[in-house]
């Protein structure tokens, strides 16, 4: 189906066509709903890529994601689609599943002519392909960029900062052994909420103990099995800090596991506030990222440079925030 069959069955020109699909002007009503009633009739499908070498434009962003299993992408992508849909752009999302040679491939395809943007969350190995984008001028913005890249665009959020106020609250509460469940150390953000924990602890006169720390990956398996090694110490800690809220979730369940409650057993935070952080129970104390803003602050960032690729490189971190519910409290013995 083409251009010209649609021209045939609406009794128009293929040039007004061309215009009607593309929103262009003067078009008179009654041979636009024709052209329109002969798209529906027919099936006729726009191709976008063709149109894009064409015109130049795609009208359509790329977004690489290593999964879709956390409402963290989740709530980014959420914030990106309502941005994206209100420039009338296109979202065109590919899944690495982790995968070192996909997040490359899917990169390189999609500045051939597929998109005119690309938007990155929280990439594994950004090194095989960053420098080309700059090289060959192809916007992009990275979202949870901490550590990864200085030079570029970049969204993020404070996570030192917010690591470093829900290990205050805990430590407020009176809680002196907190335990610790990093993310993927290999990114900026999973080190700098264990920096923000190792400086409340050091701020408060407590020492760090490597015992208290125990590496993750941002899943819930990894949460539980993490918590369960911590609940085996000889003096297992009264609280523990997860590093996003997935995992905390695996370690309320390592807890329950262990016969023990939540609060009065051992006090149990999360980081991001996904929706199911509230839905929990008992619901669950965190750190709030804003990530759906955060999702619409990458899209408007990387639409602006697509209209002014002169424009200076803009590095954001927006702010967290601690949300104190019903999964911390005073450690046993301890009021206040």
């Amino acid at each position: 189906m083409t251009i010209i069959d649609v021209a045939k069955e609406a009794g128009v020109s293929y040039a007004t066509v061309s215009r009607v699909v593309n929103n262009g002007d003067y078009v008179r009503a009654d041979k636009r709903e024709r052209v329109l009633n002969a798209i529906s009739k027919l099936g006729y499908a726009v191709n976008q890529q063709a149109r894009g070498l064409r015109v130049g434009r795609s009208n359509t962003i790329g977004l690489v994601v290593r999964d879709l299993g956390t409402g963290y992408i989740g709530e980014i992508i959420r914030g990106i689609d309502i941005e994206l849909a209100e420039a009338q752009y296109d979202l065109m999302l590919y899944t690495t599943h982790r995968r070192k040679a996909q997040e490359s491939a899917y990169v390189m395809t999609l500045t051939r002519g597929l998109a005119d943007g690309l938007l990155l969350i929280l990439p594994r190995h950004p090194e095989a392909y960053l420098e080309s984008l700059r090289k060959n001028r192809f916007p992009y913005v990275l979202i949870g960029h901490q550590g990864i890249d200085d030079q570029g665009p970049a969204i993020g959020a404070t996570n030192r900062q917010g690591a470093y106020a829900a290990t205050q609250h805990l430590i407020q509460l009176g809680h002196r052994r907190i335990g610790f469940i990093t993310g993927i150390l290999e990114l900026g953000c999973a080190r700098d909420r264990l920096a923000g924990y190792q400086a409340a602890l050091a701020e408060s006169g407590l020492a760090v103990e490597s015992e208290l720390i125990r590496e993750g990956d941002f899943f819930q398996p990894r949460g539980y099995l993490a918590t369960q090694e911590l609940l085996a110490l000889a003096e297992p800690p009264t609280a523990i800090f997860a590093s996003n809220d997935v995992s905390a979730f695996g370690a309320m369940e390592a807890v329950r596991d262990n016969h023990r409650r939540i609060p009065d057993d051992v006090s149990i935070v999360g980081f991001d506030d996904i929706p199911q952080a509230s839905q929990v129970n008992p619901v669950l104390t965190t750190v709030r990222q804003p990530l759906e803003q955060m999702g619409r602050a990458a899209a408007r960032m990387l639409l602006k440079i697509i209209e002014d690729p002169e424009s200076p490189a803009e590095r954001v971190e927006l702010p967290t925030e601690l949300v104190i519910r019903a999964s911390t409290r005073p450690p046993v013995g301890r009021v206040g």
